[in-house]
């Protein structure tokens, strides 16, 4: 070959090669991930999330749904909240039934105040509304831009205190005591040794720097769980995990007649009454400030959070999401739809665009036929998950300003309030009303925006008139 021909060939040869439809879609090259990364962080978080197709069920059937239809919903409304979250925000964050919501719609509301659950439905609709319409304002964005920086860092970490909380309770190692609350549960029972197997696997294989170290650490625990075995009710020994013999015991046709006994069944204009404005109320501010506080958690864990603003790029359409699914939770049959800080797992194993999300919602909607195997993993095996992305939650606490008292003191009350009252909402309020107090106290309010002092002013109404239970 000539010189001549050589440089003709050469440049060519050099160029770049062009971007996948898929890569420019999402970014992804962009945000420095890569269509494999994505799609095993999706496959991360829908694992770490797919207990919520089992316990949702159980608790919305307390208050009389049929806990079948309400799996499936669970798996539709997930899978499609999910999906919007993918490809129109384009973000790597999972959305199913939140928990707390659903235990506050069920025994609350269905059966502590007697309310039937298909009004109780209508006002969750009427919640994803109202939060569809504060999201399409400037005034959620603002809420979080003007939330303080040592908060937002305080709830990021506190975010990791209660994923952790939440496995070691999933697997049994923290449990209730009457004189202490909560104490070391006993570690010799087959759940809680599961659960501390899969934790050194998960530690071992991250400290290896193994791919998706966390996707592994919960299918190796689910093996390890098939050899163990732990008495049930009656006494007899049981595997821990049960493999699958057949396709017939991964595959299941689902009845989707039966999905029709809670789907369009909410009940709007009853909902509408006056006396239930109290609980469209609830549902609205636990909803958004949840999501509020696992959106700042999960951006500050993406690195994308800008410090000035509080906020990150697509936090709005974000928002909007989240409060559509809301409504069409509602319309499928189930308690508040919202962004799950399990989103964390997939994060953590590196997704950073909507693909990620696209691939967990993908999963939760093949949920309706392949349940069994979801059903396979138990949550002993999820728990380590859990633990070691409340670990790597923990990182923002470096960056705290401890030397000032009135910045020190409401980020400690939110990093502890949040995992001690198992509520992301609840720990915000202490943050947030300690915080315009301290400032107060202090001769400092400049340094308060108004909307501390409208979000301040609100929480204490609502807590001195509602109480702390509502």
């Amino acid at each position: 070959m000539s010189v001549a021909v050589r440089e003709r060939v050469e440049p060519a040869a050099s160029q770049p090669r062009r971007a996948s439809w898929l890569d420019r879609f999402f970014a992804i090259q962009a945000s420095g991930s890569d269509v494999r990364t994505e799609i095993l962080a999706g496959v991360t978080t829908f694992v770490t999330m797919a207990y919520i197709l089992f316990v949702n069920p159980q608790i919305l059937g307390a208050a009389g749904l049929d806990p079948n239809a309400v799996l499936m919903a669970t798996a539709l409304s997930s899978g499609l909240a999910t999906l919007l979250m993918g490809l129109w925000a384009r973000m790597p964050f999972a959305l199913a039934p939140g928990m707390g919501l659903n235990a506050y719609f069920a025994y609350t509301v269905v059966v502590g105040q007697g309310i039937p659950w298909q009004t109780v439905l209508g006002a969750v609709f009427m919640d994803g509304v109202i939060f569809l319409i504060i999201s399409l304002l400037p005034i959620r964005e603002r809420i979080l831009r003007d939330i303080p920086y040592n908060l937002r860092l305080a709830t990021s970490t506190a975010i990791g205190l209660f994923i952790a909380f939440i496995g070691l309770k999933s697997a049994g190692l923290i449990v209730a005591n009457e004189a202490t609350l909560v104490t070391l549960g006993d570690v010799r029972s087959g759940p809680a040794l599961l659960a501390l197997i899969g934790l050194v696997i998960t530690a071992l294989l991250m400290a290896r720097r193994v791919k998706g170290a966390i996707l592994w650490g919960v299918l190796l625990t689910t093996l390890v769980g098939a050899f163990l075995h732990a008495p049930d009710a009656n006494g007899v020994m049981q595997p821990l995990t049960r493999l699958p013999h057949s396709l017939a015991d991964v595959v299941r046709a689902p009845d989707f007649a039966v999905l029709g006994q809670v789907a369009g069944q909410l009940d709007v204009p009853s909902a509408l009454q006056l006396g239930l404005l109290t609980v469209i109320f609830t549902f609205t501010f636990v909803n958004m400030f949840d999501t509020a506080g696992t959106l700042v958690g999960l951006g500050t864990k993406m690195g994308a959070i800008d410090e000035k603003t509080g906020t990150f790029p697509g936090v709005g359409r974000a928002l909007i999401a989240d409060a559509l699914a809301t409504m069409g939770g509602a319309l499928l049959g189930t308690s508040t739809v919202t962004t799950y800080v399990e989103s964390a797992a997939g994060i953590g194993q590196g997704g950073r665009t909507g693909l990620t999300a696209v691939v967990t919602g993908l999963l939760f909607l093949l949920a309706v036929f392949f349940w069994p195997l979801a059903g396979v993993i138990p949550a002993a095996a999820t728990a380590p998950a859990l633990v070691i992305v409340g670990l790597l939650m923990m990182e923002p606490i470096r960056r705290l300003d401890l030397e000032d008292i009135t910045e020190a003191l409401p980020a400690f009350l939110t990093l502890i309030g949040i995992p001690l009252t198992f509520s992301i909402a609840t720990g915000m309020v202490l943050g947030i009303v300690s915080y315009v107090v301290l400032k107060l106290v202090t001769g400092r309010l400049r340094e308060v925006s108004v909307t501390m002092w409208i979000l301040a002013a609100i929480f204490i109404a609502h807590y001195a008139f509602q109480g702390a239970g509502a």
